[in-house]
């Protein structure tokens, strides 16, 4: 077989298969030659900047062709979407509660410094959310910011509607462009992931999350929860039959690249096809998916809630079930404006923690356990946030665009 033809059968592959085999042999490499895995970083850096690279032009291209060629009277459904995004990040963080207070963790608190500034408060997260609306559309793109990429593609998308057909042509001819270099990006995941996991094995092991191994169980137990029980629940309520196929489907094909690449912004692409393999709208779609991107947080609301509630019962501070509530909604608003913050909800945990007078300094020790813990933390909440933007997206397309499902919603 020629080279030629062994590409060919690569591209042609089923990519979860190839993306699983990627896996099993990452980690069979990391344990077995851990000097020779660490020197194979260069191509899952390469792969996870590809994805980092194209997802902000890719998003502000998509978004703003399928807004200036949308037609009046063509169905686009992202109110109920936003709905599910807040409905299952607040569900996250009671379940997060729910587990903190069932199996209560305690925190050696360590004495190394973040270097990274947190946001002093709620105030802080909403006003860097509304400076990010109104950022130069180019340094948008440059520093990958979500939010004034989706505010400048939309508002010129909305300027191009009353565009010449010829302008409308070469927007969609643009966008098809970007598409197609996704795929030949998103063909290299089984690549790039058994180099990020051979890479992780070696360098990092499993010696150091043994003495957070509780504190990890709780986190990841939650984001099961969340992911197996309560956004089926979500889903079948809004579709109102078995929601696990599609669930399934979500995890494997979105959350496992989500899960190895940490990275929402990276995952969007890979979203985007999924969506598309689902037969969604692709108006709503390529507005939804790089804005739950942004807002869906359910991974990083479990991971402020947990790690708070930890700190909270290392220092033995009494808890009401007002104030965990409220903690709920803390963690779902500041979980919304985790990706306008650098170190993502990690350093959202000192806001959380002001709400039980814990100082800046001790929650900067929480923060720091958190990061110890982040190899597994951030792969889990990542594969979480990512997988559940394609799911809540078709849940609601699927809904309307199924009438008997939309009677039923009335109906209740």
């Amino acid at each position: 077989m020629t080279m030629q033809h062994l590409f060919a059968a690569i591209a042609r592959g089923n990519l979860v298969r190839q993306i699983i085999i990627g896996l099993v042999l990452g980690i069979l490499f990391g344990v077995l030659f851990p000097q020779a895995a660490q020197s194979s970083q260069i191509i899952g850096t390469f792969f996870t900047g590809a994805l980092k690279a194209v997802a902000p032009v890719l998003v502000f291209v998509l978004v703003m062709a399928a807004i200036a060629q949308h037609r009046s009277g063509t169905e686009v459904y992202i109110k109920p979407i936003l709905l599910l995004y807040v409905l299952g990040t607040f569900a996250a963080a009671l379940v997060a509660v729910v587990a903190s207070f069932a199996f209560p963790t305690t925190l050696t608190l360590v004495t190394s410094q973040v270097t990274q500034s947190a946001p002093a408060g709620i105030v802080e997260v909403l006003r860097s959310l509304v400076l990010n609306l109104i950022d130069n559309p180019v340094n948008a793109i440059l520093t990958a910011n979500y939010i004034g990429i989706l505010s400048w593609a939309i508002l010129l998308g909305l300027s191009l509607r009353h565009a010449s057909a010829g302008t409308k042509a070469i927007l969609n001819d643009a966008a098809q462009a970007v598409t197609n270099v996704v795929r030949w990006v998103i063909r290299l995941a089984p690549l790039g992931i058994f180099s990020l996991i051979a890479v992780t094995v070696a360098t990092t092991g499993l010696g150091e999350l043994k003495a957070y191994g509780r504190l990890l169980l709780v986190l990841v137990s939650c984001m099961l929860f969340v992911a197996l029980v309560v956004n089926p629940l979500i889903v079948y309520f809004k579709l109102r039959r078995n929601p696990y196929p599609l669930v399934f489907q979500c995890l494997a094909e979105s959350g496992v690249t989500a899960f190895f690449t940490r990275s929402s912004a990276a995952n969007i692409p890979v979203n985007l096809l999924l969506c598309k393999k689902l037969g969604l709208h692709e108006d709503t779609y390529s507005v939804s998916i790089p804005l739950g991107a942004t807002i869906n947080m359910a991974g990083a609301a479990v991971t402020i809630t947990v790690l708070t509630l930890a700190a909270v019962h290392t220092l033995n501070i009494p808890v009401d079930i007002p104030t965990a509530l409220l903690l709920s909604v803390l963690a779902t608003i500041g979980a919304c404006g985790a990706s306008g913050v650098p170190g993502g909800s990690l350093l959202l945990i000192p806001m959380a923690c002001s709400l039980f007078g814990i100082n800046n300094d001790l929650a900067a020790q929480v923060v720091t356990v958190g990061f110890i813990i982040s190899v597994v933390q951030d792969s889990s909440e990542t594969a979480l946030n990512s997988s559940t933007d394609v799911l809540f997206t078709a849940a609601a397309d699927k809904a309307m665009q199924n009438p008997g499902a939309a009677e039923r919603q009335i109906a209740l």
